[in-house]
């Protein structure tokens, strides 16, 4: 199947990766270990979209309104999202990711920014596949972040009114910078955006399994793939 994939790949695939907490309910666990369990779905996940030739992948890792969430378990979030990033920080760069983080992350704890901003900044110039952690992340607050920048620029002067499109307002949205997604994933068997890419997804392909995060696995990435792939084929006149 891999083979067969290799083709007609889509080149900004993005993922909401849920199900984390039903899938330690399920296993009379607490909440944390299966953000632990997800943890090491995201390693297969990335790996796997890298061996496959995948451009860019964006994971929404933490959503703005997930601070909202009892402290323990933001704790416990926060403590994995740097355990990854110093665990996977020499995999990373040698196999040529540039990482990137977006979503208003002045809202992380110094800790979790001591470990992404330097590997942010090392892998910079990395071309092999961009790794987005949408963090802090909401694709609501990210279009009213860029409506007050261009509200400020015509201000004072730096941009005409008449001037602002659909492209320039894309051209000023950090998720889109390496392309509109091209496939959204949501797991968990829920079926909904969740305030994640909302402004790239106009013309995405949206594909919704039934998998916990957790369980989630390079054959399940694949078959997201291959859906994708079949949906192109039909659209090919």
């Amino acid at each position: 199947m891999t083979w067969a994939l290799a083709r007609d790949l889509p080149h900004h695939v993005g993922i909401i990766m849920d199900g984390n907490g039903r899938w330690a309910t399920l296993r009379g666990e607490q909440r944390e270990a299966g953000h632990k369990a997800g943890s090491a779905a995201v390693r297969r996940v990335v790996r796997a979209a890298r061996r496959l030739g995948i451009g860019a992948l964006t994971l929404y890792a933490f959503s703005e309104q997930n601070w909202g969430r009892p402290g323990g378990e933001v704790d416990a979030l926060m403590g994995l999202l740097e355990e990854f990033l110093r665990s996977e920080r020499g995999e990373i760069l040698e196999n040529g990711i540039r990482l990137v983080g977006i979503g208003d992350l002045s809202r992380l704890p110094e800790h979790v920014r001591h470990a992404l901003d330097p590997l942010a900044r090392d892998s910079e110039a990395n071309r092999g596949m961009t790794l987005a952690l949408a963090l802090s992340y909401g694709a609501r607050e990210e279009i009213a972040e860029v409506a007050r920048k261009l509200a400020l620029d015509a201000k004072e002067g730096r941009l005409d009114p008449r001037q602002i499109d659909a492209n320039v307002i894309a051209a000023r949205m950090p998720s889109l910078s390496v392309g509109e997604p091209d496939l959204i994933l949501r797991t968990g068997g829920e079926q909904r955006l969740s305030n994640f890419l909302l402004y790239g997804a106009a013309n995405a392909e949206l594909v919704f399994s039934e998998k916990l995060w957790p369980d989630f696995d390079e054959a399940d990435l694949f078959e997201a793939i291959h859906v994708y792939q079949q949906r192109m084929k039909s659209q090919v006149p």
